[in-house]
């Protein structure tokens, strides 16, 4: 057995989020550590945020971002909040940069306790999200879901906001739909080379919208802050809402997102720290510390 590393179980709006600390330390958590911990009711993630030594001076960390199933993510919108909250209470700080797969975020932990998460600019080239073949207006593509001529879900917006999303725009509630049925399939689509991010996105008011998310390599999860974002600039740019949206996932609780004028996507919401132990990186075996056992 390795050395072993702290994490943490902490949650963003219910997303199952582990975050480990490789501080110091060379290697990286290998994806059979990962699916290991997601086999175990107990540690099971839909994102594991790995914090390493900053690569470059500009920035204070890199994380890498792993899902459940050991594969890599280019983001992790919610598991960005909670890197940043553990930071921040350890630190005494309150704003970081860290370097993602994607390119560099920036997060700061609000004095409310919120957490805001600069996510970047969204990208709507059919080359950029990318898919498979050429779409020139990406704010509606063909893609149907059911029997043709008589589709279930039709007609969907597709972005990417640093991993590539697929929005269906629905008027029935978003749990009505069976998303664990055709999620996989249209994960899988051959419309999309690097895999999607599947999202059933309901609007509820003004400026206001229910989703339900099949994520890239994790499932069906309960929050997904990308995702989030994705619907936000999609319903802006289909007339469905302005550019400060609040989003809902099933389950509660709100994601604020506001797309700025200098075309950033800025996602506001809270964090929540469980509990802690030691894993090892290589197998996912682990402990939880004495003291946080109830």
């Amino acid at each position: 057995m390795s050395a072993t590393i702290p994490f943490a179980r902490m949650n963003g709006l219910g997303n199952m989020i582990l975050v480990a600390d490789m501080r110091g330390r060379a290697g990286r958590v290998a994806p059979e550590a990962a699916r290991a911990l997601n086999a175990d009711t107990a540690t099971r993630f839909d994102q594991l945020m790995v914090i390493h030594d900053a690569r470059s001076a500009r920035t204070d960390n890199y994380i890498a971002v792993l899902n459940s199933d050991g594969s890599m993510a280019e983001t992790c919108g919610n598991g960005m909040r909670c890197v940043t909250q553990a930071l921040a209470a350890e630190t005494g700080r309150r704003s970081f940069a860290f370097e993602i797969l994607s390119g560099v975020i920036v997060a700061e932990e609000l004095e409310n306790g919120l957490v805001s998460v600069d996510m970047g600019e969204p990208k709507f080239g059919w080359r950029d999200i990318p898919l498979s073949e050429e779409f020139r207006d990406t704010r509606m593509i063909e893609l149907e879901v059911g029997p043709r001529g008589a589709p279930i879900l039709h007609s969907p917006s597709v972005a990417n906001m640093g991993n590539p999303h697929c929005i269906f725009w629905v008027d029935d509630p978003v749990g009505a739909y069976d998303l664990a049925a055709f999620g996989p399939m249209l994960e899988h689509h051959l419309l999309f080379p690097e895999r999607a991010n599947i999202t059933l996105a309901e609007k509820t008011g003004d400026n206001r919208f229910t989703i339900r998310t099949w994520e890239r390599g994790a499932g069906l999860t309960q929050a997904c802050g990308s995702a989030a974002c994705a619907v936000a600039v999609s319903a802006n740019r289909t007339r469905r809402a302005g550019r400060c949206v609040t989003i809902v996932p099933p389950y509660g609780g709100e994601l604020l997102i506001e797309w700025r004028d200098d075309n950033h996507v800025i996602m506001t919401g809270p964090a929540e720290w469980e509990w802690s132990g030691r894993m090892d990186p290589e197998t996912g075996a682990w402990t939880r510390d004495a003291e946080t056992v109830a």
